[in-house]
């Protein structure tokens, strides 16, 4: 089936937090998980009506509401009256080309993530999803364009009662879904250097056009990463310093791992950009070794031929006069002086290293 997509240019002249949903429509139903828990319990609730939710910042513990799905955007809304969530937010919420982002509220935060993930439609490559995180005082809120089992660990470590999760606020369930966001880069990483080097193999070996193909699609995705990341590298390091009492000063640590995996990510994807810079150089100089190694070959022949053309000119002409036309081994004299002349040629050519 083929995806809907709406562009930025969609929401030109529409008022300030207009819903208007941008990117791939990647999933039409919106599906809403509710997880309430504490160190002594934990009770999930599917689907549940977004007017419920109004009372979530004075329910005992946290709670974690998961949005998977932004196409239905009266949920989104309804989700948004219920919280009083500003609606600038529930626009950046569902315009999916958000730039990785962190802005502060006075009851609330908002902050904005690119992951890069297997692509369904189209095997081996990845697709660019956003996840956005509302963390409030105890509650949190997480949006994903997808049904992508992104947070599905997280779910799942939310059922082990001494699990740092339990035992922590909503603030660590934020700083659990930005290291999750940051982590899925490491496998990308290592999926671009593995197809890399095999890359570098073939442009050793055999390259050719598909060759060059797949290089400009490595440099791309590198560029993507890049562009992903940079900010990325701010919103933790704002959060990090960021002076909230929505943030927990125990959780500072957690967030200084989380942006020194960000510099780590950023140090190797520079790395794996000059090492396809490389490469491209790499491609360029063999194909003109060979294109060199080709006309070398070419003007070999094309030399060796002009004397034995020009012998072939000589006695060619139709003059009268001409000694060499009355005797009997004069055409295998001159098929002689040929290739005598071909045999010094190519032994000149050798000594010279030319070939």
């Amino acid at each position: 089936m083929k995806k809907k997509v709406r562009r930025l240019s969609d929401t030109a002249a529409l008022p300030p937090g207009t819903l208007i949903h941008v990117g791939r429509t990647l999933t039409d139903a919106v599906k809403l998980t509710l997880f309430a828990y504490d160190q002594d319990r934990l009770t999930v609730t599917e689907n549940p009506a977004p007017a419920s939710l109004a009372d979530l910042p004075s329910r005992p513990g946290v709670s974690w509401l998961r949005v998977e799905g932004l196409a239905q955007l009266q949920v989104i809304e309804a989700i948004g009256q219920a919280l009083c969530i500003h609606p600038l937010v529930l626009e950046d919420i569902v315009n999916t080309h958000q730039r990785p982002k962190m802005e502060e509220f006075s009851d609330y935060l908002y902050i904005a993530l690119r992951c890069l993930l297997p692509d369904e439609t189209a095997p081996g490559l990845r697709r660019p999803e956003q996840v956005s995180v509302v963390l409030g005082r105890n509650w949190a809120l997480s949006f994903q364009e997808s049904h992508a089992p992104l947070l599905d660990p997280l779910a799942q470590r939310l059922t082990a009662p001494q699990s740092r999760l339990r035992r922590k606020g909503a603030d660590y369930l934020a700083y659990a879904v930005v290291d999750t966001v940051v982590d899925t880069y490491f496998e990308v990483l290592e999926d671009l250097g593995d197809r890399a080097e095999d890359l570098e193999d073939e442009l050793l070996t055999a390259p050719n056009a598909q060759t060059l193909k797949n290089l400009h699609s490595l440099k791309r995705e590198s560029l993507s990463l890049r562009k992903a990341l940079w900010p990325m590298r701010e919103v933790v390091s704002a959060l990090e310093r960021l002076d909230s009492p929505l943030i927990d000063s125990s959780i500072g640590v957690y967030l200084r791992d989380a942006y020194d995996h960000t510099v780590q990510i950023m140090d190797t994807g520079e790395t794996l950009r000059d090492m396809l810079s490389g490469m491209l150089d790499i491609y360029l100089s063999s194909v003109s070794n060979r294109l060199n190694e080709v006309m070398k070959v070419l003007t070999i022949i094309a030399t060796l031929f002009m004397p034995l053309s020009f012998i072939a000119g000589v006695y060619g002409m139709n003059f009268e006069y001409m000694p060499e036309l009355k005797w009997p081994w004069g055409y295998f004299g001159a098929l002689g002086l040929m290739a005598a002349v071909s045999l010094a040629m190519l032994t000149y050519f050798h000594r010279k290293k030319w070939f």
